[in-house]
């Protein structure tokens, strides 16, 4: 059985439906699906789907968690939305790459914009993107489409509450990496989500800069810490033009200090050094 969690605030319900009904039409697995309302009432769900009314919009990470208890099987797995599964043996294939790996901990899918639009690299988990269908170890994911092992998941703390949205998907991956698991990006499965700008949002660039800095106090060994800062502040002036974004970024960067990250669990110095022969070493 796989525990499916589905994040909604309500407000695409067209994009909603046609979500669960890729989830419903999977075949070759046993799926207990989970519909979360982020400060809203699930309603006119499809039979055997079940929902839950968060009273308040928790953000993203804690309205994921909150899905969790209510799905059994040990392999969990979180939709959002406006994210629709590509086959309908998607998450067959997932499941029989978490059986014939043991080690495995978290897979993300390669997401493609169905309309043809181009893929962020942001999509993509590695510093050098190449060819989106190449798979590989993963030190990051995209958050609206991924699997996880249930005990992994676990022994991370769950998706980090108080981000309430950016870099969750970092700090989950990360904290897999530590428990002695791999993160793996699946460039052969598909998942299809529109390709938007996440600078929609207007509290973006804020909460991209204090998540940083929650990052790294939350799991860096403490001489990592100000090298992964500095690499961002240095990555965010060569990125960023807007005069009044980056002194947003920069005013979220000075918030991520007082606190407010949850616990500190830094990585231990064999989870860098695994991370680096991966491919990527958590310093950018």
């Amino acid at each position: 059985m796989i525990g499916v969690v589905v994040l909604t605030m309500g407000t695409r319900q067209a994009d909603l439906a046609h979500a669960l009904e890729s989830l419903l039409r999977q075949r070759d697995v046993e799926l207990d699906v989970v519909v979360v309302g982020n400060g809203w009432v699930p309603t006119d769900l499809p039979e055997g789907v079940r929902g839950l009314a968060l009273a308040d919009n928790l953000g993203i990470p804690a309205g994921r968690n909150a899905g969790v208890p209510l799905v059994g099987g040990d392999l969990l797995f979180f939709l959002d939305d406006d994210a629709v599964l590509a086959d309908d043996d998607t998450l067959a294939r997932i499941a029989r790459r978490f059986a014939e790996h043991p080690r495995l901990g978290l897979l993300q899918p390669r997401v493609v914009d169905s309309s043809g639009r181009a893929a962020p690299r942001r999509w993509v988990p590695r510093l050098r993107v190449g060819d989106p269908a190449r798979p590989g170890f993963a030190m990051n994911v995209w958050e609206g489409a991924v699997a996880i092992r249930r005990g992994c998941f676990e022994a991370a703390g769950g998706w980090p509450a108080t981000f309430f949205y950016a870099h969750e998907g970092i700090d989950l991956a990360w904290r897999v990496w530590d428990s002695g698991a791999t993160v793996w990006y699946a460039g052969d499965i598909v998942v299809h989500h529109p390709a938007i700008s996440p600078t929609r949002h207007a509290m973006y660039f804020r909460l991209n800069a204090r998540n940083r800095v929650w990052l790294a106090l939350r799991n860096l060994p403490a001489p990592v810490v100000p090298v992964y800062l500095l690499s961002w502040v240095v990555i965010t002036m060569v990125r960023v033009r807007s005069l009044r974004d980056l002194r947003t970024w920069f005013g979220g960067f000075r918030e991520g200090f007082a606190g407010g990250y949850g616990e500190r669990r830094p990585m231990k110095w064999r989870t860098v050094v695994r991370m680096a022969l991966a491919g990527r070493p958590p310093v950018v």
